[in-house]
């Protein structure tokens, strides 16, 4: 028996260093850097498999959610590439039609669900494209990001939600995206509905009147079957389709400028003239450029441009 156990012994070792699979080392390496969420904001079952999919040329450099730009790089380093990560993504609740706001047609009285609620006749909302407030985003969530409010809306904290896209995935009413961080307005309106049917449902919901697009300066807002739908990739965060919507639909988050001029320091590069969407800024090449306070709408644009800190702005309180 001794003798036996000593053959197939020495069989298995000969065995397993004839036929043994050459594991990638940056497989490993990749998998240390990783956060360990497992959430699947990748694509992939989790972080060992995502560490694979990278290694054999599957998977982006950039595909952690959780861990971002600083995971990103790492995982460059380790596989001796150039890191992109791009712009890290919040999700952003596109309805605002909170229980206090919109009407109900029905009561509802089955499981607390929005999905169970939508399997329902669409649920019990006045509006069909509305959220329901049941919280399945919320439960959704691995990170704790996704509270709900009040009035029966989910509110997101942009600090602990890492774009894994869970809620997106969870919410039937399909009106939960993912927008990058910089993006400061959001029209909070889904609904393909008339002006008419959309007052009568809800008191903040668009009505397709076209104030927000005909005011955009970069074209940012385009009309679709009567909703607002905002181009994100055009915005330049200047606010005016906020101020301008007549139901309060879109939000603006980013700083209103009061007062924005030229200083000294412009050495007449031209590249305040070139960004400004309403062609509000006039001068010669090497010299000194002024704003037309008549067209500038304030945008700010010129000054997140200017290399030379040649523009002074002034945000509204």
């Amino acid at each position: 028996m001794g003798a036996l156990g000593a053959f197939f012994a020495t069989g298995l070792a000969i065995a397993s260093k004839k036929f043994a699979v050459e594991v990638d080392p940056r497989i490993e390496q990749i998998e240390a850097v990783l956060p360990g969420a497992n959430c699947g904001g990748c694509g992939h079952p989790g972080c060992s498999s995502f560490a694979d999919a990278v290694v054999a040329g599957n998977a982006e450099i950039n595909g952690c959610p959780v861990g971002g730009s600083e995971v990103a790089e790492k995982i460059a380093e380790i596989m001796g590439v150039s890191a992109d990560a791009g712009e890290r993504k919040i999700a952003q609740v596109l309805c605002k039609g909170g229980s206090s706001v919109a009407t109900q047609r029905s009561e509802y009285r089955g499981i607390q669900s929005c999905r169970a609620a939508t399997a329902v006749g669409g649920g019990s909302k006045g509006c069909e494209y509305g959220c329901l407030g049941f919280g399945d985003c919320a439960a959704a969530c691995p990170f704790g990001a996704i509270t709900m409010s009040d009035d029966n809306l989910p509110v997101i904290d942009p600090e602990l939600c890492t774009g894994c896209g869970k809620c997106v995935g969870a919410c039937p009413k399909s009106i939960i995206t993912l927008v990058g961080e910089s993006r400061k307005n959001h029209i909070r309106c889904s609904a393909y509905l008339s002006g008419k049917e959309v007052r009568q449902v809800c008191k903040v919901g668009c009505i397709g009147c076209g104030i927000c697009a005909k005011n955009c300066p970069v074209g940012a807002i385009e009309m679709k079957d009567n909703l607002a739908v905002m181009i994100y990739e055009k915005c330049i965060n200047c606010g005016i389709c906020a101020e301008k919507c007549p139901m309060g639909t879109i939000d603006f988050y980013g700083k209103k400028v009061e007062e924005i001029k030229i200083n000294d320091k412009c050495i007449g590069c031209t590249l305040c003239a070139r960004v400004c969407p309403v062609s509000a800024i006039k001068g010669e090449v090497k010299q000194k450029h002024e704003i037309d306070p008549e067209t500038c709408i304030k945008c700010g644009l010129c000054y997140t441009k200017c290399k030379k800190d040649a523009i002074d702005v002034k945000y509204k309180k």
